[in-house]
């Protein structure tokens, strides 16, 4: 049979822990999940701002939504209006309205009367 050499020394591992020794205090693990979770505050707030702008704009929209119908709707009625202007007959009633008198009338004030 073949023997097998045994190495001379063996590997062994220091003790960790001890007071007396220069190895760092800090526990990295705690550190790194302390750190972390610091970290997912910061990307988390960083969502609530630009979260509350699309909510407020969303509303804006209906409200411009709400005035943009009121506008066409204006829009249509003064169109309306301009069409039946055009008519020499709707001119003159509404000049009448205003207190004009045409070229070849007269006008007349009355003072006094209720």
């Amino acid at each position: 049979m073949a023997s097998v050499a045994q190495p001379r020394y063996r590997a062994r591992v220091a003790p960790r822990g001890t007071r007396g020794s220069r190895g760092s205090r800090i526990r990295w693990d705690r550190f790194g999940r302390v750190v972390l979770v610091l970290v997912l505050f910061v990307v988390i707030a960083s969502y609530v701002g630009p979260s509350l702008h699309v909510f407020e704009s969303w509303r804006e929209s209906k409200d411009a939504e709400s005035q943009l119908a009121a506008l066409k709707a204006e829009n249509a009625e003064l169109s309306r209006k301009a069409k039946m202007l055009e008519s020499d007959a709707a001119v003159m009633a509404e000049a009448r309205k205003l207190g004009l008198v045409g070229a070849s009338e007269q006008a007349y004030v009355l003072d006094g009367v209720k």
